[in-house]
Parts: C-alpha cells; sequence; structure tokens
C-alpha cells in the first residue's frame, strides 16, 4: 500500500486531506508543520509528501529543501491561489516538487471536494516517478546513429510565414524540465516556440514570467492573439486551449475556450492539431516531454507520419515517463533524448532549416 505523508498546518485540511486519501487506498499519516515533516519523512519514510507551502515554525520551501537533501521523495505541494503562492509554487518545482495542486479558497470544508479527483490522480502519478534531483543525475547521451540521421529537405516558408515552429507538450514535472531546454536556447533562435503545459489558469503567467527571467529568447504567456515570431516562447494560458491560426497572411496563436472530449488543457492535441492544418508537417517539430496521459500522443504521431520531427523524452530524465512513453509506444518519436539534450537538438535543426 501506497504510505502518503500529508504536512499541513491546518487541522481541518489534515482530516480533510487524510480521510479524502485513505478512502482511495492510501496508507496516510499526518504532520502539523515543516519541521514535523521532515521528521517523519525519516522515520516513517513515505512514498508520497503533500506540503502545503505557508507553514509556521518551518514552511514549505524550507522542508522541501531539508527533505529532498536527508531522503529524496516525490513532493505534491499544496498552494494557494494567490501570485505569492504560485511564485512560491515555482520556486518548490525548483527544489524538486513534482507536481501541486492549489488549495481551495473560502470554505475548505466544501471546497475540498473540487480538488479531490485532482489531488488523488497526481498523488498516484508522484508514487510512480522520481523526485527531479534523482532524474537529473540520470544523464544518457543520445544514440549516435539516431541523432546523427540525415534530415530530409524542408519545403519552403511562404511569404510571411515563419520558417517552422516547436510544439512542446508537457505535464507533471513540466516547469523544472522546461527549465532544462528554453534557457538553452539562444536569442536568435528562428523558430517560435509553443508550449502547452498542463496547469491552471491562476499560475500560468507567473510561470511564463519565471521563464522568461531564466530564458536569452521572450517568453510569454498567451491571452490574446499574438503574432509569432522568431526568438519567441508562448506558453497556453491556464483554462484555455491554445491554437495556431491565420491572420492576414501571418500565423499567430490565440486562445480558445476548452475543448470538449480533452481532458487536459491546454490541450497538447489541439495545439498540435491547429499547427498541422497551418504549416506543412515538415516545418513543425513536437517535443513530448514528462507527464502523466496521453495528450499529444496521437497528433504528434501523425506529425511524424505526415514528414514532421518529434523529440520524446528519455525514461532517464522524465520525472513521470507516461507522455513520452505513449508517443514512443506508437513509433511516433523521430528521436529519444533526455531533457539537457533536447534544446541542442532543436538549435541543430532550426537554424540548419531556418
Amino acid at each position: 500500500m501506497t504510505k502518503v505523508l500529508v504536512v499541513d498546518d491546518s487541522a481541518l485540511m489534515r482530516r480533510l486531506l487524510t480521510g479524502l486519501l485513505s478512502g482511495a487506498g492510501f496508507q496516510v499519516a499526518a504532520a502539523r508543520n515543516g519541521a514535523e515533516g521532515v521528521r517523519q519523512l525519516t522515520d516513517w519514510a513515505p512514498d508520497v509528501v503533500t506540503l502545503d507551502v505557508n507553514m509556521p515554525e518551518m514552511d514549505g520551501l524550507t522542508a522541501l529543501s531539508l527533505m529532498m537533501q536527508a531522503r529524496p521523495t516525490p513532493v505534491v505541494m499544496v498552494s494557494s491561489l494567490t501570485e505569492r503562492g504560485a511564485a512560491a509554487t515555482f520556486e518548490a518545482l525548483a527544489l524538486g516538487a513534482v507536481d501541486f495542486v492549489a488549495k481551495p479558497g473560502g470554505t475548505i470544508s466544501l471546497t475540498v471536494d473540487a480538488i479531490a479527483e485532482q489531488l488523488i490522480a497526481k498523488v498516484r502519478a508522484a508514487s510512480r516517478a522520481r523526485p527531479r534531483g534523482q532524474a537529473a543525475a540520470a544523464r544518457t547521451t543520445p544514440r549516435p546513429a539516431a541523432a546523427r540521421s540525415p534530415s530530409p529537405p524542408l519545403p519552403a516558408a511562404r511569404a510571411g510565414d515563419v520558417p517552422g515552429v516547436v510544439v512542446i507538450g508537457v505535464s507533471t514535472g513540466g516547469p523544472r524540465t522546461l527549465e532544462d531546454i528554453v534557457p538553452a536556447l539562444p536569442a536568435d533562435f528562428p523558430w517560435p516556440v509553443l508550449i502547452a503545459q498542463h496547469m491552471p489558469g491562476s499560475f500560468t503567467d507567473t510561470f511564463a514570467r519565471r521563464l522568461d527571467g531564466l530564458s536569452r529568447i521572450t517568453v510569454q504567456e498567451c491571452r490574446q492573439t499574438l503574432p509569432l515570431a522568431p526568438g519567441h516562447a508562448y506558453i497556453g494560458q491556464g483554462g484555455t486551449d491554445m491554437v495556431v491560426v491565420e491572420r492576414l497572411g501571418r500565423l499567430a496563436v490565440q486562445p480558445r475556450p476548452e475543448a470538449p472530449g480533452h481532458p487536459w488543457h491546454p490541450s497538447v492535441d489541439v495545439l498540435v492539431d491547429s499547427a498541422m492544418r497551418c504549416l506543412p508537417a515538415g516545418r513543425i517539430v513536437g517535443v513530448q516531454l514528462t507527464g502523466m496521459g496521453n495528450d499529444g500522443a496521437r497528433t504528434m504521431a501523425l506529425l511524424k507520419q505526415r514528414g514532421g520531427r518529434t523529440i520524446a523524452e528519455s525514461k532517464d530524465s522524465a520525472v513521470v515517463f507516461g507522455m513520452p512513453a505513449e508517443l514512443i509506444e506508437l513509433g511516433g518519436a523521430s528521436l529519444v533524448l533526455p531533457s539537457a539534450d533536447i534544446g541542442r537538438q532543436l538549435c541543430h535543426w532550426a537554424t540548419r532549416h531556418a
């Protein structure tokens, strides 16, 4: 039975989360603050920890840092929906947390049910994940023959179009993984980068600004119709799907309401499909990164069949080897690479065919 340690200073929240997770079949223990959580991590050896961010005595970020030193364990942060809470969440992900859920606001006992399904799914995924500290250490070099295989000539770009686009799909473990890839791109990277990261709407703006501060290219959230430009990355706004469109002879991205029939948003499948409607497959590179589920696998496999290029993150670096594994299983990966090598490969393809 999977053991889960709930760390939260609110007695009500501890009781609700303990009951929720116990009812889902987990063995659960609770800690009242970060210091107690660190002690129980060593004494009880849980498989997963849920960790509140704001706590007295020892806050969640300090506790997380100590946990990763003492006994690296998959951690799911429980974060407030405020801008400050979002910033702390991304700091936690950088320190090694696997994922996060947004703490319900208002009357906790009335709203905790809203996160029940999401929390249980993320704890289950975390139980199969490796903390980022372990994943990052497992670097492998790409298979030389595959990485150096000759590329077919690309069709010429139409007037007014960008030379091509990189489309990235990512979920659990994504923010830290994207920090391996996007900052590795030069300021003059010739292809726009479009990112569908499964994330609530209250977090994507903070994440875009954080990634922009770490990168040489410009990173922004897609809150409105934006023309595509080289040296720019666009992150789909949470609560919407981002799509590629043509406006006045130019390619652009814009947010649209979440498409029915797609369980994850911003949807990778919707984004890739829209890119293929506006550009020849040979001018699209698809990248499938860490995450649970199969969003993007079908459309990226189709992209490869039509002459596009695709990269699946390898099991060596993926926090959750779900989405990349689905793409590989469909025969849709041109290359399988650890995250540390993906930026270099994108530069090779894009600059060669800019």
